[in-house]
């Protein structure tokens, strides 16, 4: 092998992220089905509500929960090389969860009007759905941390796998006439993280059995000082509060600019908004596969940090950036070639789909998935505060170029402004990475 040549990470993290990817993959063709299903049974409107129920679920639970899951993941992963025992990082992670849980629904509660009224059209269903949804995915996303700790990557996927599989079930009543309506559709929303915790009992049984025994590929246990020893709820906020900074920042990423294309154009605003969310759907697709990365590289390199391989911990961000560069190059070229009849053909013929812009978004897409990878790498040496300032600014970074006046072509400002933001948010993680 050449000096240059990058080895291969070690097997348990490449086996990890190829199984999530499997049950990730699958579960979007599910969700797709839910959809699909959902927009053949009901009316424009009733669909039009599960959209929106659907949009608000999922970017209230990323931003409130995945902090924990984060928080779980990483934690296990660094106990479990030093050999610690006990079980407070769990009660301090519950704790958290379950305070952001009274949180949300203090706010929920206190905004009935405008969400049942002003989001929801007056429909009281969706309005309980989705307090009862938001609810319920507190216990999976801890579920999912405690599993990703552990690197039980097989239940994991299972998990997902499970409360997609719970979800189309109602849809499949609605379309089949078992029962109708938009009601039926909307409580899959609710009972699919309900239905997916039954993968928990199986990751309880199977810790039980293995005991507190170091798996076989794990490094040898460290010794831990009296403060690494001591997990604190103020230890545990600190860092769930830190990634929750830069959950916000990347729904601002990712939702921003169409919000304030809408926000800002009047009369046609919803119309631009609705293609530059088409455009950006280049850069959101390929975070639901990037998920099984981000998953499973958080426990690996926490697990090579602490135990001081710093050379395994380099190969294993390097592999990943090299094979996110190329992923992002074949869109890049796919967008340069073939972008426009690619949009019309998936989105229909309306608007004009500029191959430029295509092409700034695939870059700023695999810009993005970099900086995704590097703050993994932040968050397992431990660097959150730091990580944290690095979304914030490249965030308010994103938004001032949106709101840049002069710009004749809003989306092209869009556009511009999501690879300029990536390209910051990639250089200061990268150079937090380095130091």
């Amino acid at each position: 092998m050449s000096a240059s040549a990058e080895p291969a990470p070690p097997a348990g993290y490449g086996r990890g992220a190829a199984i999530l990817a499997v049950g990730i993959g699958v579960t979007g063709l599910v969700t797709y089905a839910y959809f699909s299903l959902a927009s053949h049974t009901l009316s424009h409107s009733s669909y039009g509500g599960i959209t929106l129920l659907w949009s608000a679920v999922f970017i209230v639970v990323s931003v409130l929960y995945r902090p924990v899951e984060q928080l779980l993941s990483r934690t296990i992963a660094d106990r479990d090389v030093r050999g610690q025992a006990g079980s407070e990082h769990l009660r301090v992670a519950a704790t958290i969860q379950l305070g952001l849980g009274v949180l949300f629904a203090a706010v929920a509660l206190a905004l009935y009007r405008p969400l049942e009224h002003g989001l929801f059209g007056g429909s009281s269903t969706l309005y309980w759905v989705m307090i009862a949804a938001v609810l319920c995915y507190a216990a999976s996303y801890f579920a999912r941390g405690f599993l990703a700790g552990h690197r039980r990557f097989g239940l994991y996927g299972l998990l997902v796998l499970l409360e997609a599989l719970s979800r189309v079930a109602f849809a499949v009543v609605a379309a089949v006439g078992i029962a109708k309506g938009q009601s039926v559709v909307a409580l899959g929303i609710a009972a699919a993280p309900l239905f997916s915790l039954s993968v928990v009992p199986w990751a309880i049984r199977r810790r039980i059995r293995a005991g507190a025994a170091p798996a076989a590929d794990d490094p040898p246990a460290t010794d831990a000082t009296p403060e690494q020893a001591e997990f604190t709820l103020a230890h545990g906020a600190g860092f769930a509060g830190a990634v929750l900074l830069i959950m916000i920042s990347e729904q601002t990423f990712l939702n921003g600019g169409p919000l304030l294309v809408k926000a800002t154009e009047g009369h046609r605003g919803a119309a631009l908004a609705g293609f530059a969310f088409n455009v950006l759907l280049i850069a959101r697709a390929p975070l639901q596969l990037f998920q099984a990365i981000q998953t499973s590289i958080l426990p690996h390199l926490t697990k090579l940090s602490v135990s001081g391989q710093a050379d395994p911990f380099r190969r294993s961000v390097n592999v990943t950036l090299g094979a996110i560069a190329a992923f992002a190059g074949v869109v890049a070229l796919a967008m340069l070639a073939l972008g426009p009849q690619i949009m019309r053909l998936a989105f229909g013929a309306g608007g004009q789909y500029g191959r430029g812009g295509l092409v700034l978004v695939a870059v700023g897409m695999g810009l993005y998935l970099a900086a995704a990878t590097l703050n993994q790498a932040a968050l397992a040496r431990g660097r959150t505060k730091e990580a944290a300032a690095c979304w914030v600014g490249a965030a308010v970074a994103f938004v001032i170029v949106l709101l840049v006046p002069g710009f004749d072509q809003r989306v092209l400002q869009v556009e511009v402004a999501y690879v300029g933001g990536a390209l910051l948010l990639c250089t200061l993680l990268y150079g937090l990475y380095v130091r």
